[in-house]
């Protein structure tokens, strides 16, 4: 166990009490009517974005999109029919100029009962503010220290900040399990044989707005990792720069220094909560 203050600890425990944020008043709701639940809003559009939408889609309307006065409609369709219609209106707001660092990736959005109703390209989930999933690994020795990867510059989103052992989008057709094994082999050079003893530990929703983007809906599959002292990560996909151990104590710090992702902050302070007493 570590020592560290009680009110670095109050931080922490502050930061994991706000990350579901609603979303901005201005924001434009996207419903879904169709499937079990209809009307539900699975959705919000950043105002900046709506006039360029709007324009296109009164010149060239896409079959089961609907864009009202006051929200945007998705109508149910066959999920491959439907991801038609969301991959042009996707698009468009390439584009625009709406949706950078496009990653020719797909990520589904997955309903409370794990019905999948429609694919998108990934990087545009958060310009539509949809609900994805990312898998998080805190990888910590026996020692009582975690290991933390620093992203690449060349990333498109959080280039130079630290992040987890491992973490990753869950494309379509994985599971948390099968992606963050992949993640870790791919990022951190953690083969299959310690990778097996990953331990899922939980799961936490993040909701914040992107300033000049849109809204970031996730769920975070959380895992911990115990690693041999002797182990040394190693980075395969050219997404991670390089790789530090450090303490618990000095891990907060740089949570609270704003040294990491936003995700990778909130899963490190549960695990931080979880390993230490004041």
């Amino acid at each position: 166990m570590t020592k560290i203050s009680t009110s670095t600890l109050a931080a922490l425990e502050e930061m994991l009490q706000n990350t579901a944020r609603s979303a901005p008043q201005d924001f434009l709701p996207i419903h879904f009517a169709g499937g079990l639940n209809p009307g539900n809003v699975i959705g919000h559009l950043n105002p900046e974005f709506i006039p360029f939408l709007q324009d296109s889609l009164r010149k060239q309307p896409i079959a089961h999109i609907q864009m009202n006065h006051d929200s945007l409609v998705i109508q149910s369709a066959i999920p491959t029919v439907l991801s038609g219609s969301l991959a042009q209106i996707a698009d468009r707001m390439q584009q625009g100029g709406f949706i950078p660092g496009w990653r020719h990736e797909e990520f589904a959005w997955i309903d409370q009962n794990g019905h999948e109703y429609f694919r998108m390209e990934r990087s545009a989930f958060r310009t539509f503010g949809f609900r994805s999933m990312a898998s998080h690994v805190n990888g910590y020795t026996k020692a009582g220290n975690l290991w933390f990867g620093r992203r690449s510059q060349s990333k498109a989103t959080d280039p130079g900040r630290l992040d987890n052992l491992a973490a990753g989008g869950i494309k379509a057709d994985e599971t948390p399990w099968v992606n963050v094994r992949r993640e870790l082999w791919e990022e951190a050079g953690v083969p299959p044989q310690i990778s097996d003893f990953i331990e899922p530990v939980g799961r936490i929703h993040l909701r914040r707005p992107i300033q000049n983007r849109g809204f970031h809906d996730e769920l975070l599959y959380i895992y911990d990792l115990a690693l041999a002292e002797h182990f040394v990560p190693t980075n395969h996909d050219g997404e991670v720069s390089g790789f530090i151990e450090i303490t618990l104590s000095e891990a907060a710090a740089r949570i609270l220094a704003d040294e990491f992702t936003s995700d990778a902050a909130i899963v490190t302070a549960d695990f931080i909560l979880r390993n230490t007493k004041p």
